[in-house]
């Protein structure tokens, strides 16, 4: 495979309190890089301290995007104001389309300490910001693990060669890898040319494209470096690979509001305000 030389762009994590005080690593999502089309955020929470996470994040709204919440250590409560409940503990992941609107919270559970995992807003079209709100929510099994003497990738969303994960996005497309490359080999891939790519990694370093990028820092792929080879450090590396297709569109948004005007924005403060924020009931799709 041909990789580019030229230079990647990586945005280092900040640490940012969020909910009820949780201390979460961002990336997108700061002044560095607001947003990534069609990406709105990326917190990576990780800690062994219960302090400094189990206050967690009590209700509140959100609406015109999707979340994707992947719990690798650790359990999440979740309940919403429609009655729907859930639990999800490690390896398990919850695709959330939001879109008109749902109000929950996420409340961590303490088990030996130590929860991480990371969640992912993306963003929705103008077209379907007013749908219906679903979510998908898988435990760890129902997600399938490709084994190399290299490494280890697990399909949380979209595809890898043959294989599919349960959770489909058929709007922005998005792919989302959990790849764990060990001490000094490569993970080479490509990825589409037109997509909004990039790469976070959650353990270890190493040298992508020839560049180093160490641990809690995120790389964003342009076309020239679609094509990439990530070799790992002496310790191995940790990373999440995440891809989708842009939507082209205005962003104005609000804390958890994300539209396409600010009239949009001014509706749903008021929608929220006097209790018709939501307007359709969700419905959870699981694994038994």
């Amino acid at each position: 495979m041909t990789v580019s030389a030229s230079p990647l762009r990586l945005i280092p994590a900040v640490k940012v309190p969020e909910g009820a005080g949780v201390i979460v690593h961002r990336t997108i999502g700061t002044p560095t890089l607001r947003n990534y089309d069609p990406f709105l955020l990326l917190d990576h929470f990780s800690s062994d301290n219960p302090d400094e996470y189990i206050a967690g994040f009590p209700s509140h709204p959100h609406r015109g995007f999707n979340t994707f919440t992947y719990i690798i250590d650790g359990h999440v409560l979740h309940q919403d104001s429609m009655g729907n409940t859930g639990d999800l503990g490690p390896g398990a992941a919850q695709w959330m389309k939001a879109a008109s609107g749902i109000i929950h919270s996420e409340m961590p559970q303490q088990e030996n300490g130590l929860l991480r995992g990371l969640q992912l807003w993306i963003n929705l079209p103008a077209a379907n910001k007013m749908d219906h709100p679903e979510y998908q929510e898988y435990t760890a099994q129902a997600f399938p693990v490709i084994a190399t003497p290299d490494y280890t990738l697990k399909v949380l969303i979209g595809r890898f060669a043959d294989a599919a994960a349960p959770i489909v996005d058929d709007i922005t497309h998005v792919t989302y890898w959990d790849v764990q490359v060990q001490p000094e080999k490569h993970f080479q891939h490509h990825l589409p040319r037109d997509n909004s790519s990039f790469l976070y990694v959650l353990e270890g370093s190493g040298q992508l494209n020839g560049q180093t990028v160490p641990q809690f820092s995120l790389v964003t792929l342009n076309a020239e470096s679609s094509s990439f080879d990530f070799i790992a450090g002496k310790e191995g590396v940790r990373f999440v690979v995440i891809s989708g297709e842009p939507i082209h569109e205005p962003i104005v948004q609000y804390g958890p509001f994300v539209m396409n005007t600010r009239e949009q924005i001014d509706q749903a403060m008021k929608d929220f305000q006097s209790n018709h924020f939501v307007r359709d009931r969700a419905w959870i799709k699981r694994d038994q």
